[in-house]
C-alpha cells in the first residue's frame, strides 16, 4: 500500500473540532521545504491526505500548526505574547504506510500521537 499523511485538530477547552486552523507542512531532508499548507474544514480534518499517495516519500518531517491565529480567530486574544502560538511537531516516515498526526490542543498545551 502506498504511504500517505493526514491530521486533525481537537480543542480541548470547547471540545469541538478545531474548524478553520491553517496547517503548513515541510520536508526536513537536508533543508527545510515547504511542500503544503492547508486549512482545517468542520471536522478540524483536511479535505484529503496533507500528503497523498502520488506525492509520499519516506524521511523526516514537520507539521506547524498556527494555532495563535486560529485562537485569535476563536475570541481568544491574549494580553502579551502567547503560551502557544506556531505549534511545530517533527516526526519520520519510515515506510509506506498510513501516517496520521493529530494534534489535541488548547491555549496552554498540547499533545499528539501516530493515530490510525
Amino acid at each position: 500500500m502506498p504511504g500517505f499523511l493526514t491530521t486533525h485538530v481537537l480543542d480541548t477547552v470547547g471540545g469541538r473540532p478545531a474548524a478553520g486552523m491553517r496547517i503548513t507542512l515541510y520536508a526536513l531532508d537536508g533543508e527545510r521545504r515547504q511542500l503544503a499548507e492547508v486549512v482545517t474544514n468542520a471536522d478540524g480534518r483536511t479535505d484529503g491526505p496533507i500528503l497523498p499517495e502520488a506525492t509520499f516519500r519516506t524521511g523526516r518531517y514537520e507539521l506547524v500548526f498556527h494555532v495563535g491565529d486560529w485562537l485569535d480567530a476563536q475570541g481568544h486574544q491574549a494580553a502579551g505574547p502567547r503560551f502557544l502560538d506556531e505549534v511545530p511537531i517533527r516526526f519520520g516516515m519510515a515506510e509506506d504506510d498510513h501516517y496520521h498526526v493529530p494534534l489535541l490542543v488548547s491555549p496552554y498545551g498540547f499533545s499528539t500521537y501516530r493515530g490510525s
